[in-house]
């Protein structure tokens, strides 16, 4: 991994921060691909159930690069997308640990995570709008699916930022924390997920994801075909046997 990327495996979590303070750590294509790396890794790991995505320095993360960007280099991974991520979330859920900004690509890459850890000073925006941009790495399709569509409107039109505060009101941040304290909320919120059986947590944000635009004629239909083999695996046993013997279960991810 590139040093401007740190990536740190720990009781079923992978923690990927980036490492750029001094540029607020603004996306390169090295981030992109590091960032892109480490979701392959999350996804393919039997040891790993979870994510977080962090910034180093007090701040979570500025967006593109524009510097880079100006000398033509594009931090876009062909079929991932922005940061190595956005187009292609990783299957296993991903929590945003988010401190200080998360603006423009920041700010997609944190709608591109399942759930949301913020500091109380955090802030949150789109704001390409102001420099002749349009926030195409998702944050004009995926704000209005995670608050309601006329505030997710006025953001886009306005680049306006908003705080953690609000953001925790409206539903896109699911636990508000002290500042400083973000990243520790979120790794309690990530081992409580990571105690779970890993196909179970895998198979749950498939179907929670996915079955938005599914029909009431189809629904269970597509749910059984992700859900089925959970019900079928050792790990459903040993999760029930477990419960019968008064112990922690042994999940084999099988």
């Amino acid at each position: 991994m590139s040093e401007e990327v740190l990536v740190d495996a720990q009781d079923g979590v992978l923690v990927i921060t980036l490492n750029r303070p001094a540029a607020r750590n603004a996306v390169n294509l090295a981030v992109s691909e590091a960032v892109a790396a480490a979701m392959t890794e999350l996804d393919s790991s039997p040891d790993l159930t979870v994510g977080v995505l962090t910034g180093a320095g007090g701040t979570f993360c500025a967006g593109m690069d524009l510097k880079a960007f100006l000398r033509g280099e594009s931090p876009v991974i062909p079929g991932r997308g922005f940061l190595g991520l956005v187009e292609a979330p990783p299957e296993k859920p991903l929590i945003a640990a988010v401190e200080g900004y998360a603006l423009a690509g920041g700010c997609e890459a944190v709608l591109a995570a399942d759930l949301v850890v913020a500091s109380r000073t955090a802030k949150f925006g789109i704001p390409e709008v102001k420099r002749g941009l349009a926030a195409a790495a998702g944050g004009l399709m995926r704000l209005p699916r995670r608050i309601p569509p006329a505030v997710a409107l006025e953001l886009a039109l306005t680049g306006d930022l908003f705080d953690a505060e609000r953001a925790f009101a409206l539903g896109l941040v699911n636990r508000l924390a002290d500042e400083g304290q973000a990243l520790d909320v979120a790794l309690d919120l990530a081992r409580s997920i990571a105690a779970n059986g890993p196909l179970a947590v895998r198979a749950s944000k498939k179907v929670i994801r996915e079955s938005v635009d599914w029909s009431q004629d189809e629904m269970f239909e597509r749910q059984r075909a992700i859900t089925g083999p959970v019900f079928a695996s050792a790990d459903a046993q040993e999760g029930a046997r477990a419960f019968a013997e008064k112990r922690p279960p042994r999940w084999r991810g099988e």
